[in-house]
């Protein structure tokens, strides 16, 4: 039924008008309340991006995504604070579109939305009323104001927190059908200037026309709870917002990125949910290259060490390094593996105090080592059992460590090598290191030759582990380049950054007198690709002398995301 309305304007003052009972009973031969209809439904897609950058194109996007009729829609203007917060307040309560105009009259993407949805009614709030279609539904018109609003909408709204300048898109998002607020701006104390602008202003109103007219009773359909709509919280997508609660689909705002998988908030929502279909709302989610996958990993809910998806910045890998039963390759297998994770714990905890980020225990161990002899199958390299090193990277995840798993190929490829470490690469607790220092031309031993790697090569191992990463729906995975001079890797400058499945590292190796050491750290950092991240390694027995715990923070600049003690 097409619902009967016509231009009215309310005012705090009506309030009690409009809202009054007399008590008689209604005449049987009354009209029955014209009831109004809705309908929503998912995308059809996995991942829907709304990524219009004003306003009206926002609020369009999502109620296209959202909603396939409505009877009712609300209208607010985008310049016109109170009346798109009150605006959100309405559509949210009744379960209808919010769709936002500008200027004098309504834009025509608007008039055709509102023709799609088959709006027989369109509620016009605050300033909207001077942008209305000139033809099509019905015009009510509303002040800015919740009894007003409260009154049109026939919902009594609870009075809101005073939402901040820059707290529209996290107040609507907050928004409730079952416990409808008021949402009105905060205005902040006003001078006395403002003060008495606004008696003027008031003074000079005219009196609006009274009515008793409400909105026909709106039908609400089902909520689109297997529905997520991911929001970067921007101005221009708070109708669209307000549009997503009203369908029933849950918010989240992503804090300003465009990727899933930086909000542990957003991870762990997303797997507490396992929604069917994302809406991404923002300009920003078009330009988020492979937003696709990256929101099927972020719906995983599973994390890395220390919390999150993404492993810099916010974390501090702390390492021991070294092969498990033998104390000749560093300190992490001086002892047991038990003892080992404790001694990891005791080298990572004079860093808590002196850094903001988390600090994350971590194994770096040596998976393939470097031999002398050729050996069996000639590449001057032993490979470890996979079986062999499993309990030390399971253990080390079960106790919230890193892992991190390095390749001394010899005369054999890395990536070679890192297959037969699939398996272990498969956990989202482990990452890979190459270690180019060991890496041999077909007539080169070690000891003899300091071993190099074309970037080639190295690019071959980006792209194998970031497949294998995306294609298993992990975290963000470490790629560790040891280095300590620069033709160890010549080509560097063109290593593919563009894998954002992995964080790639320049881990100075250099040992020796700390001035050495800094010199090699500058010459390393000097043309470096950009978005690399740098670790430095702290050797017992050759540094001159070992940096403390609080020098390497001090001294070391930038600050080093993982510090490895050999």
């Amino acid at each position: 039924m097409r619902s009967r309305a016509f231009p009215l304007v309310l005012s705090a003052t009506l309030l009690a008008a409009c809202t009054s009972s007399s008590g008689e009973e209604p005449d049987e031969g009354a009209t029955e309340a014209p009831v109004a209809e809705v309908a929503v439904s998912a995308p059809d897609e996995a991942l829907t991006v709304v990524a219009d950058t004003d306003p009206v194109g926002s609020a369009i996007g999502t109620s296209r995504a959202l909603f396939d009729s409505a009877d009712v829609a609300v209208l607010a203007a985008e310049d016109d604070r109170p009346g798109m917060l009150l605006g959100a307040s309405a559509a949210v309560a009744l379960g209808v579109p919010l769709l936002v105009t500008t200027g004098q009259a309504a834009p025509e993407p608007v008039t055709a939305e509102l023709e799609r949805l088959g709006v027989d009614t369109l509620l016009a709030v605050g300033e909207a009323a001077g942008a209305v279609p000139e033809s099509g539904p019905e015009v009510v018109v509303v002040d800015a104001d919740a009894g007003a609003v409260a009154a049109v909408i026939g919902t009594d709204l609870a009075e809101g927190e005073p939402v901040p300048a820059d707290g529209a898109a996290g107040a609507v998002a907050a928004l409730d059908a079952e416990a409808p607020v008021a949402l009105q701006p905060d205005a902040g104390a006003p001078d006395a200037e403002t003060e008495t602008e606004a008696e003027t202003t008031e003074a000079e109103e005219t009196e609006p026309a009274t009515t008793d007219e409400v909105l026909p009773e709106v039908d609400r359909p089902e909520p689109l709870e297997d529905t997520m709509v991911l929001a970067t919280g921007l101005p221009e997508s708070v109708a669209g917002i307000a549009t997503a609660r009203a369908a029933g689909a849950r918010v989240l705002l992503t804090g300003g990125t465009t990727d899933p998988r930086a909000s542990e908030a957003v991870v762990d929502a997303m797997a507490e949910q396992s929604p069917e279909t994302v809406v991404a709302l923002g300009a920003g989610f078009a330009a988020e290259d492979g937003l696709d996958w990256k929101v099927a990993t972020a719906a995983t809910g599973v994390e890395l060490p220390g919390g999150g998806q993404l492993l810099f910045p916010g974390r501090l890998l702390v390492a021991l390094y070294g092969h498990p039963g033998t104390g000749a390759l560093g300190l992490m297998g001086e002892q047991p593996l038990e003892a080992a994770i404790e001694r990891a714990r005791a080298h990572a905890a004079p860093y808590e105090p002196l850094v903001d980020e988390t600090v994350v225990p971590t194994f770096e161990i040596i998976a393939t080592i470097a031999s002398s002899s050729a050996g069996a199958d000639g590449d001057y390299s032993n490979e470890a059992d996979i079986e062999m090193l499993r309990p030390w990277v399971e253990a080390a995840g079960e106790a919230g460590m890193y892992v991190v798993l390095d390749l001394q190929p010899g005369r054999t490829d890395f990536v070679t090598q890192a297959e037969l470490y699939r398996p272990l690469l498969e956990m989202p607790h482990v990452g890979l290191a190459l270690d180019p220092e060991w890496r041999l031309g077909p007539n080169e031993v070690h000891l003899v030759q300091i071993g190099s790697v074309g970037i080639e090569e190295v690019n071959r191992v980006v792209h194998w582990l970031a497949d294998l990463t995306r294609e298993n729906r992990l975290p963000q995975k470490l790629l560790v380049l040891h280095q300590f001079r620069l033709d160890m890797i010549p080509g560097r400058e063109r290593l593919d950054m563009s894998r954002d499945e992995l964080a790639i590292m320049v881990h100075a190796d250099g040992q020796g007198g700390q001035g050495a050491k800094q010199s090699t750290w500058e010459v390393l950092r000097r043309d470096a690709p950009e978005g690399l991240r740098w670790g430095w390694k702290n050797f017992y027995d050759e540094d001159i002398p070992m940096l403390t715990p609080e020098q390497t923070i001090s001294d070391v600049e930038p600050d080093p995301e993982l510090i490895t003690y050999q």
